[in-house]
């Protein structure tokens, strides 16, 4: 399956998925944000990788404007090349309006984490000769005041039925880009990866014949001090005790 295909079917699993009133407002990207999310798709998710970084869900001012994960605007217009049309969702909190490209705010995440792809590879394509980079789940939860809620605050019934869909649309694209790791940005992706990982009966279903290993790296958010004292650094530095080469 391709990648936009398993995109495809894991956002309309997200369209019929309901967590009820533990979020006051709920977005899919995979839906609103379809044009450039699939452009990056396309242009970058091509052949197989070395390594596939997953987060675990998009942030307000990144992917919940444009689609691309970490998808601090500027980065992604101007290193990765992504634009294209962005609708509104169906519902929007007044205090987090879906923007497109026309956010102006800085997704702190995403820009530590292209900004270091870009110093590091300089070009998009070096990177993404090696590299790609997929969010867990693609959806985006707010409490009634606008702030981010992560999928692990969800009571345990709704982190179960939201992540049976998030996991197997993680092994489709581990199936089709072959990566010898995959490297979860903080723990939640890691122990996210590791679980899908350790399922027999789906990996066999979906006929994937090579197990990656798993690592992780920490979480580039400005909610971190340690990612705030130097979190290239301290990712770098990750990665090549992983035997990760830089």
């Amino acid at each position: 399956m391709s990648l936009i295909a398993t995109s495809r079917q894991l956002s309309n699993e997200m369209d019929r998925l309901s967590v009820g009133s533990h979020a006051a407002y709920t977005n899919n990207p995979l839906n609103y944000a379809r044009i450039p999310h699939e452009k990056y798709l396309k242009t970058w998710g091509k052949g197989t990788k070395e390594v596939l970084l997953l987060g675990m869900n998009p942030g307000p001012f990144g992917m919940a404007q444009n689609g691309v994960p970490f998808g601090d605007t500027a980065m992604v217009r101007d290193w990765l090349g992504i634009s294209g049309k962005v609708t509104k969702p169906s519902s929007e909190h007044p205090r987090r309006p879906i923007l497109g490209f026309d956010c102006a705010r800085s997704e702190v995440s995403g820009s530590r984490l292209w900004g270091w792809a870009a110093k590091r590879f300089i070009q998009p394509q070096h990177f993404f000769d090696r590299f790609f980079v997929v969010n867990y789940c693609p959806l985006v939860f707010m409490d009634p005041a606008g702030r981010n809620l992560t999928p692990d605050k969800l009571p345990k019934e709704k982190q179960q039925a939201l992540y049976a869909p998030c996991t197997v649309a993680l092994i489709s694209t581990i199936k089709k880009l072959k990566p010898d790791w995959v490297i979860g940005i903080g723990k939640f992706a890691e122990k996210r990866a590791k679980e899908a990982l350790n399922q027999p009966e789906l990996l066999e279903e979906l006929s994937l014949k090579k197990i990656p290993q798993v690592g992780t790296i920490l979480h580039p958010s400005p909610a971190s001090p340690l990612a705030n004292r130097g979190w290239a650094q301290a990712a770098e530095s990750q990665l090549k005790a992983l035997a990760i080469k830089i």
